[in-house]
């Protein structure tokens, strides 16, 4: 199994290009199942999840070619076409490996009338239930029922017809799988608290360029008036926030300068606040984002909140850079229960956390130490590496199938900008 090796205490500077997002790219591409033509994905990450996806449309009779980028670039592009959907069931087998794979629901739903879907997998960080997406569904007239582990749904009529759910709590799964069911619903669907970030943004975007018709986009009240069909297109896949936030701090923790090609401030205000909370320097140019660090870190007292809040997936990240600030930060989770697993490894770090149920408080130190960890989830991995950055000595990071799941060749990216940080292959 590979494993990331770093000799931490580089100052890194130079350039970073930002992949295509992949909580992004995993939204769009069950969008396939929703038309007979072509859809065409461009600025596709090479992911772990990516391919997972890939494998899972092409049980239901998605066709998929992807085209081969130059030596030294990133991402790709993808051209999936589901003439037929072969089979309208996603098998326990390949839904257990990505959460996501939950997201083929409400698209082979709308088109077939029927889909039958393995209750998820995915990343351990807590409970993650899918009632919502099952509500939703219900709303627009779907028949669920639940058997031996899996999500077995039905239009009676063979279509969904337009009706208005409004989250409990925002959802971003949920809401991305009502919207791929509803645009092709009879009649008109309105969503109220629906989750806006910018994933759904361009999931919106995409779905009106295949004929959609979607307003509200950016809101919390999605209206969406059903069509006979939707056509083919050519989309590309939006910038990663979240890749882009990981190696900002990747600048801070290191006393380093990073241009972030390609990142959409718009996308990650909250980040880029709380990293001038910190101290670093933001500098915004027609490429992207520069983030400098010029002296000491600040701490800070951040809580999760779903956008435009301060983005779940990036407190690990945050927890690493903020072991290095000078002084006692204040972390709040509020999205999931159970994301400091992290914590334990930052420990062998000598990172000084102190966890109180879904709170941390995190003191500085003057010094990281480099060990042997273990990854635990796709950003606490990321966590880790950051930490590793900073240490003095040499880290090695296990398990990083969980890091190839959402981040484009990160030791190639990390090397390019100074890092000493190799992948080793056990054996």
């Amino acid at each position: 199994m590979d494993s990331i090796w770093i000799k931490g205490g580089a100052r890194l500077k130079g350039e970073i290009p930002i992949s295509g997002a992949k909580n992004a790219a995993l939204t769009l591409m069950p969008c396939a199942l929703l038309t007979d033509e072509k859809l065409t994905l461009a600025n596709l990450p090479r992911l772990a999840d990516v391919d997972t996806f890939s494998h899972l449309l092409n049980q239901l009779g998605v066709s998929t070619k992807v085209e081969g980028v130059k030596p030294g670039e990133y991402g790709r592009r993808m051209t999936m076409r589901a003439g037929d959907i072969a089979s309208t069931i996603a098998p326990y087998d390949m839904v257990r490996k990505m959460r996501a794979s939950v997201l083929v629901l409400g698209p082979m739903l709308a088109r077939a009338g029927e889909a039958t879907v393995s209750l998820p997998g995915g990343c351990a960080i807590g409970d993650r239930p899918i009632d919502l997406h099952l509500k939703a569904l219900e709303s627009l007239g779907a028949e669920i029922e639940l058997a031996a582990g899996y999500v077995k749904a039905s239009a009676p009529k063979g279509r969904l017809s337009g009706g208005d759910f409004s989250f409990p709590v925002v959802s971003v799964g949920a809401t991305e799988n009502a919207l791929m069911a509803a645009v092709l619903a009879t009649g008109r669907t309105q969503l109220f608290n629906a989750a806006r970030e910018p994933e759904i943004v361009d999931l919106c975007n995409l779905l009106v360029a295949m004929g959609g018709k979607i307003t509200g986009m950016g809101s919390g009240h999605l209206v969406i008036d059903g069509v006979e069909r939707l056509h083919g297109t050519t989309y590309e896949v939006m910038p990663d926030r979240i890749e882009a936030g990981s190696y900002a701090c990747a600048a801070g923790i290191t006393g380093g300068s990073l241009d972030l090609i390609g990142a959409r401030p718009d996308d990650m205000r909250a980040t880029l606040h709380a990293l001038s909370q910190c101290g670093l320097i933001l500098e915004f140019h027609d490429r992207g984002i520069r983030v400098s660090a010029d002296g000491d870190l600040k701490p800070l007292a951040l809580s999760t909140s779903p956008f435009p809040g301060f983005a779940t997936d990036m407190q690990a990240q945050f927890m690493a850079m903020l072991c290095r600030a000078s002084g006692d930060s204040f972390l709040e989770e509020t999205i999931f229960e159970n994301r400091y697993m992290h914590v334990p490894e930052l420990r062998r770090m000598n990172a000084n956390v102190d966890i109180h149920g879904r709170s941390a408080i995190v003191h500085g130190v003057d010094t990281m130490t480099g060990a042997t960890v273990m990854a635990t989830d796709l950003r606490a991995s990321m966590s880790l590496v950051l930490a590793g950055l900073a240490a003095e000595g040499e880290t090695e990071v296990l398990r990083v199938y969980h890091l190839d799941r959402g981040y484009e060749r990160l030791e190639e990216k990390l090397s390019a900008v100074g890092a000493t940080i190799e992948r080793r292959s056990a054996g």
